[in-house]
Parts: structure tokens; C-alpha cells; sequence
């Protein structure tokens, strides 16, 4: 577990919000006009839902001759909506300039996008000019799925000082075509929560779906796996939005989506749960204990058909049993309750280990031989 983050406590940040969850930050993915983020700041406001009013002011494009923000002028427009609705206000950095420029203007809060994420270069710059500075930062994951790349951009700037850190899940590139705009692959962000539980992890459901549609079942799974809050771009007229429109909602839209999500508790105090949790979690270490053994046990035998294959010249794959193996165990799976695909996945990782094993007794033997 990493040792070397040491973030502060997430409801220190944001002033009256009672330790509320989720920790909503809203606004639209570009501020365009200066009538455009007054309208929509003041709509997220009047919802009562959002404790931080967020806007694009730099937009790094994927190609160029498409809106790539308001530049500087923007941070005014941003920092008046701070003022007439009370809300603090986050925007996106991507250098030193961009991180003076928020500092003087007197911005908030500060993201590290997606983009710069992947490149420690620029978090570096990031974290110089912010040394001495006491001002939340969170960082989004990069762009593809490398979880030391987000923890070394969260450990350079808290090595610069940055001690109000946390993450945003956005989702990562992917060569499959699927739902999402960025696939989730939750398992990532459960592996930084599980190296840095101190630090809050927030989910962009914006990023991740691409789609206003998909919204509501993405910010739900966030808060079902107890993600400190959502960062969901809101727009006052979406479908004409100068950038990312799919996936703007209306603030009215936010208000409903934000109502219709189910806030669980991470736990209960109650003696009786507690004591229920505690022996349904020991059946399932025992259960553990049990797979483990069992795998153990088949990874010898493993080794001993290595040897076999071995002494009659066999090679360690043997496709039709292979094949034989995926289709009755898949159909054994789904017959006990099992969906299709973690039985597959699980018989993959299991195989894989297997010839591993087989690899390395013949390899022994070889050795041993010459």
C-alpha cells in the first residue's frame, strides 16, 4: 500500500456541506459566453444540489480548428458566477501559465486533466508553480489504463506540498467499441482506493458515458462503490453546446438524475448488523480459504501433467481440451448461477497459470537434461 500520499480529509474542502454525499461538482464542459456560464451557475444553484460549480476555460482538442476554450476572459466569467451564487468553482490545468493565471483570478479548485495526466513532465510543471500553495487539486486519470501513472501524478504534487488531493475516475481509451464513450474498468479506480484509502475518489460519469443517456446507471455504480462524489458537466442549453454536448444535461435534468440516485451507507452501526456482516464475511473467508487450497492442489496436478507431457514429447497446449474445458464448465457455471462471463474469465486466468506451471517444469527438465 502506498504510503508516500497523505490527503486530507475530503469535507474540509467545501464549505457548508455538512459532510452531504454525493459532493456534487457541476457546470458546463466549456464556458462559451459570459451569458452562457451566469445562466447555467445560477440554475445549479438554485437546485440546492451542487457544492461546486466547475467550467472548461482551457480545452486541449483532439485536433485543431474545433473550440478550444475562452481563454483567460472565461475566468472572469467563472469567478463572478463564484460570487453571485456563493459557490466555490473548479476549471482544468494543464501548465504553469494556466496555474497563475487560476491563482490570481482566485479559482477555487483545480483539476488536472486526462491529457496531462499521462505526461509526468507537465504534472511536474504543475506541481512547481503550485509550491507553497493551499489549494485543493484532484487529478483525473490518464488517458490510458496505467494506475502508477495516476498515483506518481498524485505523489508529485503532493510531494510539492498539495496535501488536498484527491481523484476523478473519467474512464480509459480502449480499442473495443462498447457503450461508453471511456470504458469504466472500476477495477482500476477500486485498486487506487484500495492503495490510498485516505484519499476520495470522485467519478466524471460525463466522461465515461459520452451520452447524457447512459448518466444515471454510471453515477449510481460510482456511489454503489462508495466514490466520494460525482463531477457531471451541465449545460443551460446542451444540444447547442460548443463542445462534448452528447453528454451536457440540463440543470433541471441534474436536479432529477441527482434525486433518483440511492445514497448507501459505506456501513451500519447497528450491533445486530454488525454481527450479522461479521459472520456472513467469515463464511466467505472460509469459503476463500477453501478456493485457495483447491487451486493449489490443481496447480499441482498441473505440474505433474507437465512432467508427463514431457517425458512423451507432448506440448503443453492441447486445444480441443481446452475447448472441452470452456463449454462444460461454462454450462456448469450458468447451472449454479454463475454469469457466463466470470466463468470465462476465471477459466482463462486459471489456464493461464496452468501452462505457466507446465512451462516451467519442462523448462526445469530441459535444463537438468543439457
Amino acid at each position: 500500500m502506498k504510503k508516500d500520499i497523505q490527503p486530507e480529509s475530503l469535507t474540509k474542502w467545501f464549505p457548508n456541506t455538512h459532510n452531504s454525499k454525493p459532493l456534487l461538482i457541476s457546470g458546463p464542459c466549456s464556458a462559451e459566453t459570459e451569458s452562457q456560464m451566469l445562466n447555467t451557475a445560477r440554475q445549479l444553484a438554485a437546485t440546492g444540489k451542487v457544492n461546486v460549480l466547475r467550467a472548461g476555460i482551457w480545452k486541449p482538442r483532439t485536433r485543431p480548428g474545433q473550440f478550444e476554450g475562452a481563454g483567460t476572459e472565461g475566468l472572469g466569467w467563472l469567478v463572478r458566477a463564484k460570487i453571485e451564487t456563493g459557490l466555490p468553482v473548479a476549471t482544468e490545468v494543464a501548465n504553469a501559465q494556466h496555474v497563475e493565471l487560476c491563482l490570481k483570478h482566485g479559482v477555487d479548485i483545480l483539476w488536472v486533466g486526462a491529457r496531462t495526466t499521462v505526461n509526468p513532465f507537465s504534472v511536474q510543471e504543475i506541481a512547481d508553480a503550485l509550491q507553497g500553495v493551499d489549494i485543493p487539486v484532484l487529478v483525473k486519470n490518464p488517458v490510458n489504463p496505467d494506475i502508477e501513472l495516476w498515483i506518481g501524478a498524485l505523489e508529485r504534487l503532493n510531494k510539492a506540498g498539495i496535501t488536498k488531493l484527491a481523484a476523478i475516475h473519467r474512464g480509459f481509451s480502449s480499442f473495443e467499441k462498447g457503450p461508453f464513450r471511456n470504458a469504466p474498468m472500476w477495477d482500476l479506480a477500486i485498486d487506487l482506493k484500495t492503495r490510498v484509502p485516505e484519499l476520495a475518489i470522485f467519478c466524471d460519469p460525463s466522461h465515461i458515458c459520452g451520452t447524457r443517456e447512459l448518466i444515471p446507471f454510471v453515477a449510481q455504480k460510482a456511489l454503489d462503490l462508495d466514490m466520494a462524489g460525482l463531477m457531471v458537466e451541465s449545460h443551460i442549453h446542451p444540444d447547442a453546446a460548443w463542445s462534448d454536448a452528447k453528454q451536457q444535461v440540463t440543470p433541471a435534468a441534474l436536479a432529477k438524475l441527482i434525486d433518483g440516485l440511492i445514497v448507501r451507507k459505506p456501513s451500519v452501526d447497528s450491533g445486530s448488523f454488525k454481527d450479522t456482516l461479521t459472520q456472513l464475511r467469515e463464511q466467505i473467508d472460509q469459503l476463500d480459504d477453501e478456493i485457495m487450497q483447491k487451486l493449489s492442489a490443481r496447480m499441482k496436478i498441473s505440474e505433474k501433467i507437465g512432467v508427463y507431457k514431457k517425458e512423451n514429447n507432448v506440448t503443453i497446449l492441447q486445444v480441443n481440451r481446452w475447448e472441452e474445458i470452456i463449454h462444460t464448465r461454462i454450462a456448469l457455471g450458468l447451472a449454479m448461477g454463475l454469469s457466463e462471463d466470470f466463468t470465462r474469465d476465471m477459466l482463462k486466468l486459471v489456464h493461464h497459470e496452468s501452462i505457466h506451471v507446465q512451462e516451467k517444469v519442462m523448462n526445469a527438465v530441459n535444463q537438468r537434461v543439457g
